[in-house]
């Protein structure tokens, strides 16, 4: 008698719940207190400029009496995106990041991985200084970051080049073979630091007992690193690799600074710079096609990566 008494107080007690909530009393309006200063901006600064973009996409501009007559928007179905997949400019930016994304993400992931595991032996000395100095450059701007380093890549104001020169290297940077690199080098400065806070931070959530069992198995620093850490925290290196995919389709401000030191960098150097030339040029709906074509592929990698990676990472 006692439990079904204790359950049937329960229930009543659920239905009371139910019914404050429904009957919008103050927890309701607490929660939509709450709620509302995440879903007003969340609608007015995202969901509505994709919509409008997608929107656009779809419109093409008509004139009437000729090139010099008045020029007017019409539904165009999906002739913007015929023209995007017909655009050279468009595949060639693509495969330029594909293969930025293909060398930059996984050396930048490594590094990070290998400063992560670092980080979290007791073989590391003064671990604070190591980690806020790594972190460090994650806290620059974008800009401002790749302003620096053009200074270090000018072959006329850069120590370093001058050093290299000195040697006999004569590096060029902002070379046609090289540039990419360079810019791949920014980036890989700006973020690996970021990624590798990510994996300590798996790293610290590992009990310390598993540890130990390790070691009374014989198992010594490199095999707990490889055999034991990196497994154990595989979800989190498979979540800062769908961020780096998707920060590479978004690649924007680095090539934007080094192209005012380098001629070797177009205003299409990247889809965004390209989706940016074209809409300077006030041909807004093929710059929104655009748009949309890159964040299609973009949720087309990240998310086939995770599905590719869920199970091994147990996600």
């Amino acid at each position: 008698m006692t439990d079904t008494a204790t359950r049937a107080t329960r229930v009543v007690a659920s239905n009371g719940g139910r019914r404050r909530l429904n009957g919008g009393g103050p927890r309701a309006g607490t929660i939509t207190a709450f709620v509302i200063p995440f879903f007003l901006p969340f609608v007015l600064f995202y969901l509505v400029p994709v919509g409008y973009a997608l929107w656009q996409s779809f419109r093409v501009v008509r004139r009437t009496g000729g090139q010099y007559g008045t020029s007017y928007t019409a539904f165009g179905g999906f002739e913007q995106y015929q023209q995007v997949f017909q655009n050279t400019e468009f595949w060639s930016s693509i495969g330029r990041i594909g293969l930025f994304g293909i060398v930059q993400v996984p050396v930048m992931l490594f590094v990070a991985l290998v400063m992560a595991l670092l980080l979290d032996t007791p073989l590391l000395k003064l671990k604070s200084v190591f980690r806020i100095t790594a972190f460090m450059p994650y806290a620059v701007p974008g800009v401002i970051a790749a302003i620096m380093w053009s200074y270090l890549y000018s072959p006329q104001l850069s120590p370093v080049v001058d050093v290299l020169n000195g040697i006999g290297l004569q590096p060029d940077f902002l070379g046609p073979g090289a540039v990419l690199w360079s810019a791949a080098n920014v980036s890989t400065w700006l973020w690996t630091g970021y990624n590798m806070l990510i994996m300590f931070s798996a790293l610290q959530s590992i009990p310390q007992e598993l540890y130990e069992a390790a070691k009374l198995d014989g198992a010594n620093n490199w095999t707990i690193a490889w055999q034991i850490k990196v497994p154990i925290i595989a979800p989190s290196i498979v979540l800062t690799t769908v961020f780096s995919i998707i920060g590479t389709l978004q690649l924007y401000a680095e090539p934007a600074v080094l192209r005012q030191i380098s001629s070797n960098i177009s205003s299409t150097f990247t889809p965004n710079m390209l989706a940016y030339a074209v809409a300077s040029g006030n041909n807004y709906q093929q710059a929104a096609a655009i748009s949309v074509v890159i964040a299609v592929i973009t949720f087309v990698l990240s998310f086939g990566f995770m599905r590719l990676t869920s199970k091994k990472a147990g996600l």
